[in-house]
């Protein structure tokens, strides 16, 4: 699709705080993905927020039908953490920018698409907390004798894994994870076979990516989580859950936090210390440090 026939497209949004416009089509395909469904075009306009935004609308040009997505700043660099949007990522990506202010557009789409340091960490830590959530989930339903459940969780955990794999190989994981781990580590590639197509029993097969998940990624714990301990050594004084979840560089983690902070606990990485008076009643609040 020629984007010069676009013309209509080309002038900037009266949307407050919007840097640009980047178009996005799959010519000659005719699968374009649940976001951009039936339409031939797929219009992303950024806008220089820290919140998120949630607008879509659908328009008609002539014969020509496009959907058009506005996402914050906020919003592509979560997309970017978590994998989630897919589609909307490969937009920013790939996509041509239609206009942009200051070079805001392409400093945003080369700071995602390089996955420098920052964000290859921040990633890290993500897929490790979705790792531990599930990992905790399956071992609970395992334990309840809910072997299909934990069946789901372990393949999801599986996942994470795999993708925490790639991160460590500077590789950022997008849609095609286990083709890459079928080259780059025979292991855990051997160890999805194992629960995917086994003659073992389901409850057998379950245990043993358990047992699999619990002495080699759990070991990595204190890697996976740095971004995390760095916070809590930027300061002496101790932080509390709350100050935590709220902080800026955790706000993509911030509902598994909890859970990755406790299991950081019980390995001894991070410290407590409940000698701090409750604001909220007559206990004493746990709050979290780590020692020099």
């Amino acid at each position: 699709m020629e984007l010069n026939n676009l013309a209509f497209l080309s002038e900037p949004s009266e949307e407050t705080g919007v840097v640009g416009a980047i178009a996005y089509s799959h010519p000659g395909e005719r699968f374009h993905g649940s976001l951009i469904q039936d339409f031939d075009l797929l219009i992303l306009i950024v806008q220089n927020t820290e919140q998120a935004i949630s607008k879509v609308e659908h328009y008609r040009y002539g014969d020509l039908r496009y959907q058009m997505i506005y996402a914050s700043r906020f919003d592509l660099q979560m997309t970017a953490v978590t994998g989630g949007h897919y589609n909307l990522m490969q937009c920013l990506i790939d996509g041509e920018i239609i206009w942009e202010e200051d070079n805001q557009i392409s400093d945003l789409r080369k700071e995602l698409s390089s996955f420098g340091n920052e964000l290859r960490e921040q990633k890290l830590f993500y897929e490790f907390t979705r790792f531990l959530r599930m990992y905790v989930e399956a071992k609970r339903h395992i334990q309840q004798g809910h072997v299909v459940d934990a069946y789901y969780d372990v393949l999801e955990t599986l996942g994470s894994w795999a993708r925490i794999v790639l991160i460590e190989q500077g590789i950022y994981p997008d849609h095609t994870v286990w083709t890459h781990i079928q080259q780059l580590d025979r292991a855990l590639w051997k160890l999805y076979q194992e629960l995917t197509v086994s003659s073992e029993t389901l409850e057998q097969r379950v245990e043993l990516v358990l047992l699999a998940c619990e002495f080699s990624v759990m070991s990595k714990m204190g890697d996976c989580s740095e971004l995390l301990l760095r916070v809590i050594r930027s300061r002496k004084e101790p932080w509390s859950v709350n100050e935590l979840v709220n902080h800026p560089q955790l706000r993509f983690v911030r509902n598994d936090l909890p859970l990755v902070l406790r299991k950081l606990v019980f390995r001894s990485i991070v410290k407590e210390s409940a000698g701090w008076p409750s604001l909220e009643g007559e206990g004493r609040e746990i709050r979290y440090w780590i020692e020099a």
